[in-house]
């Protein structure tokens, strides 16, 4: 009994010296799973993402803004055509905006058409009025909103 357990004790204390040794042997995937996972990646990464096309009566309707505009001379046919594509482009280069394939939201507000917020909750019952003159806000007030905005008025 005395020899097993002398045996178990050395095998024992061998395999937790060698066990730091055998853990630091790399190990390699084999080339066929590699190359399966790249291809895997690949396939997510060449995904389109975002608006890919625009609805034919949006396009209608820039269309229609840019004929108003003077950047378009041809009739609306709900096709996001070279001469449309080449129209939003020369307005927003006109702007000073940067061109892109697809109309900035920038151009399409000032074009007229930006969101229609006409269906929301409050369209009906908002009120927007101008802010109260200047002269109506107490000095005290005035001077703290010069002081928060660095002017010495």
């Amino acid at each position: 009994m005395l020899l097993f357990r002398a045996s178990l004790a050395i095998v024992l204390s061998a395999a937790l010296i060698a066990s730091p040794a055998l853990a630091s042997i790399p190990h390699r995937a084999s080339t066929r799973s590699h190359f399966h996972k790249l291809r895997k990646a690949a396939k997510k990464s060449h995904r389109l993402h975002g608006q890919q096309a625009i609805e034919p009566a949006r396009v209608t309707e820039i269309q229609q803004a840019l004929i108003r505009e003077h950047y378009l001379s041809e009739e609306p046919n709900g096709e996001w055509d070279t001469a449309t594509s080449a129209a939003m482009q020369k307005y927003q280069a006109d702007q000073g905006w940067q061109t892109k394939l697809m109309p900035d939201s920038r151009a399409l507000k000032k074009l007229g058409l930006g969101p229609d917020y006409s269906e929301a909750i409050n369209a009906k019952s908002a009120t927007f009025s101008d802010p109260p003159p200047v002269s109506t806000i107490p000095a005290s007030q005035a001077a703290g909103f010069a002081a928060a905005a660095g002017t010495n008025h």
